[in-house]
């Protein structure tokens, strides 16, 4: 008796393991997938939250008080006839008072009292005139021009 119940066991070993081997990669694979899903799950969330964030940015943009706030804020716009008053950061401005039609003592103050698209402006402008310069025949020292 007690060689058939060793080897019904032996039997039973090898059925069990024989299924473990074959069940083993298709439940590691289940469980990969369904971790991943829940990975997706949460990004197509996430994306859902920031498209529903930006579609009510797009929508403030209908409203023509918001225009006028954004165009104040980012563009220094004024409304006519009032008055516009920039506040500086007084780390940033120097301690002396400039004097009425001088001319600003460095580039720095006159950043200061310029308006960014004026400073945009003229940093077209240099650049252009740049390249007038280099699209200009070179001469040599030695050689006389006609």
């Amino acid at each position: 008796m007690p060689r058939l119940f060793s080897i019904r066991v032996a039997v039973m070993a090898v059925v069990l393991g024989l299924a473990f081997v074959l069940a083993y990669p298709t439940l590691a694979s289940y469980l990969q997938q369904q971790a991943e899903l829940t990975q997706l799950r949460s990004q197509v969330a996430a994306a859902r939250e920031r498209n529903d964030d930006l579609q009510a940015d797009l929508a403030r943009w209908d409203d023509p008080a918001y225009v006028t706030a954004q165009a104040r804020e980012r563009l220094a716009f004024v409304m006519p006839g009032e008055t516009a008053f920039r506040v500086v950061d007084p780390e940033i401005v120097p301690d002396t008072a400039p004097v009425e039609g001088a001319a600003p003592s460095s580039e720095l103050d006159e950043g200061l009292t310029l308006p960014w698209y004026a400073t945009v402006w003229d940093s077209v402008q240099e650049a252009g005139a740049a390249g007038d310069n280099e699209d200009a025949p070179a001469t040599d020292a030695g050689t006389p021009s006609p």
